[in-house]
This record gives C-alpha cells, sequence and structure tokens, in this order.
C-alpha cells in the first residue's frame, strides 16, 4: 500500500495524523510542511510569541519526536509541486510520491497590499506564519509608528500587542465600522472603546491610498488625503483559502477546496480540511477559519478515510485577546436580527444574537459562564428566552433548564 499524504503541516494536518494513528492505521503517513519547523499553533503567534511572553518550542502542538514515536514521516521545509489524481501522486521537488488517499489541509493565505501602492516596501508585513512575526518583531519597539490596516480580529489583535510594546498605533477600517463582516455593531462599539482607552487611534470609514517610501515604508496616505508618518505597517485585510494545489489538479473549487459532508473532494481519493475546505451545512456551503474546526474536521476526515462514514457537523467557537479582554464566540451569528446585550459581573459583558427567538451565537468578554452556556444551547439545538438572557438578574444557568 503506497498509504496516506497529508500537505499541509499545520493545526489540521498534524491533528489528522494523529487522529490516523490513534484509530489504528497501520499504512504508511507522511505528512509534507512548506515550513521548517514542526506544525505549530499560530493564534500565540502575533501574542504571546511576539510580546516575548512564549518559546518556540512551546509554540509547537507535539513534540517533534510524536512523529518519529508515531512512525508519521515528517517532510519540512518541502513544497508539493504538483498532485496527479489520475495516477494518485504528488511531486515534492525531484520527487513523486504514491499514495492510497491524499488530505489536503493547506490552510489559507493571507491577502497582501498590491505593489503599486507600495505593499513591496520594506516594513509592511502580514501576520500569519512564524517567519511573518520573526521578520516584524524587530521593528515593534516603542515609540515606533505603527499603521494596522483592517479592523478585523486579525488587525485588532495586532494593535493591542503593537500598543502593549509601547508603539504609537492607528488602526485603519474601510467599512463603516471594525468587525463590520463578523460582529454586531454593539461588539465593534465595545472593541472600539477598548482600543481608544489603550491609546490606539481607529479611524473608520477610512482607506489606505499608497504608502510612501524609498526602498522602506516611511508614510501613507489615507482615503480622506492625511498623510501619517509610519514606520511599519501591518496588514490584516483578511485571508483566502489555500486552493493552488487542488485547482491545478481539477478539483472543485468553491469559496475552498469544495467537500461533501464526510470530507471528500470531488475526487474519491482526495481529502480535505481546515481553512482551505468548504463543506455544506443547513443548506449552504460555507468555510470556517479556526483551530476548532481545523482540529474536528481533520479528525472527522481521519475516521471517515478508515471507514465511519460520519458527517461532519461542526459546533462553532472562537476566540480573540486584546489586551486584559478574553472574548469567546460561540455558534455562528448569520442572519441574527436582534442582540440582546447582558451585563455580567465587574467588567463583564454579553450580547447574544438571535433570528426571531432562536439563539444563534453569543460574544462573551470576560465572561466564560456566558459563554458556555450560551455554546450548550446552540450546540444542543436549543434557545434562550430574550429578556431573560438580557436581565442580569437571571441566572444564566436557568437558561439551560428552561
Amino acid at each position: 500500500m503506497a498509504g496516506i499524504v497529508v500537505v499541509g503541516a499545520g493545526q489540521a494536518g498534524s491533528s489528522l495524523c494523529a487522529k490516523l494513528r490513534s484509530l489504528g492505521y497501520e499504512g504508511e503517513i507522511t505528512l509534507i510542511g512548506a515550513e521548517p519547523v514542526p506544525p505549530y499553533q499560530r493564534p500565540p503567534l502575533s501574542k504571546g510569541y511576539l510580546l516575548g511572553e512564549m518559546e518556540l518550542e512551546r509554540l509547537y502542538l507535539r513534540p517533534e519526536q510524536f512523529y518519529a514515536d508515531q512512525n508519521i514521516a515528517l517532510r519540512l521545509g518541502a513544497t508539493v509541486e504538483s498532485i496527479d489524481p489520475a495516477a494518485k501522486t504528488v511531486s515534492v521537488g525531484d520527487e513523486v510520491l504514491s499514495y492510497d488517499h491524499l488530505a489536503l489541509t493547506t490552510g489559507s493565505v493571507p491577502r497582501r497590499l498590491p505593489a503599486s501602492i507600495g505593499g513591496d516596501l520594506r516594513g509592511v508585513h502580514v501576520v500569519r506564519d512564524l517567519g511573518d512575526v520573526d521578520g516584524m518583531a524587530p521593528e515593534m519597539t516603542a515609540g515606533a509608528k505603527a499603521l494596522i490596516v483592517g479592523g478585523g480580529y486579525i488587525g485588532l489583535e495586532a494593535a493591542a500587542v503593537a500598543s502593549k510594546l509601547g508603539l504609537d498605533v492607528t488602526l485603519i477600517e474601510m467599512a463603516d465600522r471594525i468587525l463590520q463582516r463578523v460582529a454586531a455593531p454593539e461588539t465593534s462599539a465595545y472593541f472600539r472603546e477598548l482600543h481608544g482607552q489603550h491609546g490606539v487611534k481607529v479611524l473608520e470609514q477610512t482607506g489606505l491610498t499608497r504608502l510612501i517610501g524609498e526602498g522602506r515604508v516611511s508614510q501613507a496616505e489615507l482615503s480622506d488625503g492625511s498623510v501619517l508618518d509610519v514606520d511599519v505597517v501591518i496588514v490584516g485585510v483578511g485571508i483566502t483559502p489555500g486552493t493552488g494545489l487542488a485547482e491545478a489538479a481539477g478539483l472543485v473549487i468553491e469559496n475552498g477546496v469544495a467537500v461533501d459532508e464526510f470530507g471528500q473532494t470531488s475526487d474519491r481519493h482526495i481529502w480535505a480540511a481546515g481553512d482551505c475546505a468548504s463543506f455544506p451545512r443547513h443548506g449552504v456551503r460555507i468555510r470556517l477559519e479556526s483551530v476548532q474546526n481545523a482540529i474536528d474536521q481533520a479528525e472527522n476526515v481521519a475516521e471517515n478515510i478508515m471507514g465511519a462514514e460520519k458527517p461532519y457537523d461542526p459546533k462553532p467557537w472562537f476566540w480573540s485577546d486584546q489586551y486584559d479582554v478574553k472574548l469567546q464566540i460561540a455558534g455562528l451569528n448569520t442572519g441574527y436580527d436582534r442582540i440582546v446585550a447582558r451585563d455580567g459581573e465587574g467588567d463583564t459583558q454579553s450580547f447574544w444574537y438571535f433570528r426571531g427567538d432562536q439563539l444563534l451565537a453569543v460574544d462573551a468578554m470576560n465572561d466564560p459562564r456566558a459563554y458556555m452556556v450560551g455554546k450548550r444551547l446552540i450546540d444542543a439545538g436549543k434557545t434562550a428566552d430574550p429578556e431573560a438572557a438580557g436581565d442580569p438578574e437571571t441566572d444564566l444557568k436557568a437558561l439551560l433548564r428552561a
């Protein structure tokens, strides 16, 4: 047997390989990663790691010895050039590897600013992998002027870290408000105020016209005509699924590598999981960009490679750390028509998303109880009385018994 080849050594790839072994798969497993280090956690990169609070080895998902112990061939610093579905092979440099099953866990790619507006100047960074963060770290010095482009969670987290490191931070967002694509106006307002309290200047409805500099960025011209002096620029304007290999191999692409409810692509020997994969849920095709999805979907694919025929039913949750605030999100808020705000104890707060009387999602700021209760309700397909959810006198656990 040729075994199983997994392309993409991130959270999903590592989880898939480990799950295969735990399920008793005894054939060959090869995990191929483009980076020269073992699979690692990405969320701490732009937080604990950049702040100097976390060593590189603590980022690793598993010790490198784990892969040897589990007889998983870990190919690091290797790039898969192409896939030949007919021959069931992948090309890695001059080498051709055969597979019985191929799993694509190729993650996502950060959107970059075009060179035509200065995106190729030194001092302009994205936040996605270890190399990105190692590259920007020497420039994150107290007193430097930082421009953050994009008011999503990546941009806001970068702004928080830059502020904590003592930089003078300006964040711009083209949309009417920060977090417009992913959160309610109430959550946007909460984090706008939080960043303002920490000295970050948040400019909404403001785009970037161009970056200026001789080799290295020194100024930024904004859409309102103003010009800022800048020393470092961090771009957080979203990501795109890593579909290049799959597309070249002729697989169906639909907002990612299209898979069925079992994680199988349009080729029955090729599977996909994580950021790169789109899958059916409640009659629509979605793609989830989260650690939770990378792990759960990858493990589900491993089970189905082993013959389980188990549909993937995600229980979405997300988180974001900014300053001393931990935001925990349960569910997906798509289609909400009502927000219920709940003030918890101390400085805790949560926003509950409803469509009619159905609870869809909860944003909980420093309120793990609200998050836990909301998640349990959503995962069970239950709801909460909106009036009770918003009443701080209501015992949250009572919502579970209603």
